[in-house]
């Protein structure tokens, strides 16, 4: 799947990523959130610069999150020039940004390998994602962003990984039918 998503053009992915904001800036979901986090793209991953403009425009807080020796913590980020290349090289708020809980209210977009329409998730293989939320009704909701190559028909899941409502990529958003978070009446 890697291999794949590398072998994607420059324009390929902008354009990819270009839709993808749309469709995410347009959800109920986002348009009921006061905060969201996201992450910023690898260079291999679906870009997210639109939607972290969108939500900074929008005046939303932004949330992005940064490695620390206890796991993954999400932290305020009032402009993306404040950000400074931490573990692996990922872009994320400096230390002295404040770090915030997540709330069941709050929407994020998570990066993944590979999706499945029951909401499966296959991230890196390093778990942070996973561990950083509570379980579905507790947490927050969960859009994962994706090429639509990387949708496919399961994803291993293990007891603690955390499946999310839906799926965006450039062809669309896929609700996921067994969430047990209703769209059509959640209230965050």
């Amino acid at each position: 799947m890697k291999a794949k998503r590398r072998a994607l053009s420059r324009a390929d992915r902008e354009s990819a990523g270009a839709a993808v904001a749309q469709i995410v800036c347009a959800a109920p979901e986002f348009q009921r959130a006061s905060r969201v986090a996201a992450y910023v793209a690898l260079e291999d991953e679906m870009p997210t610069h639109a939607i972290l403009d969108a939500v900074l425009a929008s005046g939303r807080v932004l949330l992005l999150p940064r490695l620390v020796e206890a796991g993954m913590q999400f932290a305020v980020v009032e402009a993306l020039a404040s950000l400074r290349a931490g573990s692996f090289g990922v872009l994320e708020p400096p230390a002295a940004s404040a770090a915030s809980e997540l709330a069941p209210s709050d929407l994020v977009v998570v990066p993944g390998v590979a999706f499945d329409r029951s909401g499966g998730r296959l991230g890196r293989g390093g778990g942070h994602y996973d561990r950083s939320f509570p379980p579905a009704l507790a947490g927050p909701w969960l859009i994962g962003l994706a090429f639509s190559l990387q949708l496919v028909e399961s994803v291993p899941m293990g007891p603690t990984d955390r499946r999310v409502e839906c799926v965006v990529s450039e062809t669309g958003i896929v609700r996921i039918a067994s969430s047990p978070r209703d769209p059509s009446n959640d209230s965050g």
